[in-house]
């Protein structure tokens, strides 16, 4: 076997078709929360490759798109810090992998960028005028994001802390509530 077949290799039970729907249908949950298309598409197809790595031919070829749309997604998306480019010794491509804990250190590094967007509207409520509506609103955007800035610590904790116990874990296929 290949060194690229057996990076894709299936498992016991994989449903291509079924995970090329999940490809797309992801994607586009990313697509409309703000990360544009090819990299959302790239992001997923890593995320979901059974030995979680891939090379930039082999998401073009699962994606079905030209290479060079593979090279600005993942050029995007190693910028973002959401995967990592790496390259074995010897070896003449380099293959794409998520960070451990993706998620969680995508939220953990919001603070800056919650912290600037309240300077920000905080800038904007006096350039409005402090009594006026625009403010008003621009407040509740303000307080709302120090809210979320706050609170994230903690909620960061509680993820640490019931991943070590387990007790996040659920069996394959339930329902998120």
């Amino acid at each position: 076997m290949t060194e690229s077949a057996e990076r894709g290799a299936a498992s016991p039970g994989r449903d291509e078709e079924a995970v090329r729907r999940l490809v797309e249908r992801f994607a586009l949950d990313l697509t409309e929360a703000g990360m544009s298309r090819m990299p959302a598409r790239v992001l997923v197809a890593i995320l979901v490759a059974e030995k979680g790595e891939l090379h930039a031919a082999e998401i073009a070829e699962f994606l079905q798109v030209s290479p060079a749309a593979i090279s600005g997604a993942v050029r995007y998306l190693t910028q973002t810090a959401l995967i990592i480019r790496e390259r074995e010794p010897g070896a003449r491509h380099d293959h794409y992998r998520m960070h451990d804990n993706v998620w969680y250190q995508s939220i953990a590094h919001k603070e800056t960028l919650l912290r600037q967007w309240e300077r920000t509207l905080l800038d904007g409520i006096e350039a409005t005028g402090t009594g006026s509506r625009a403010a008003a609103r621009l407040a509740e955007s303000q307080e709302f994001l120090e809210f979320l800035r706050l609170e994230m610590p903690a909620l960061l904790e509680k993820w640490r802390h019931g991943r070590s116990s387990a007790s996040f874990s659920r069996p394959p296929g339930r329902d998120t509530p």
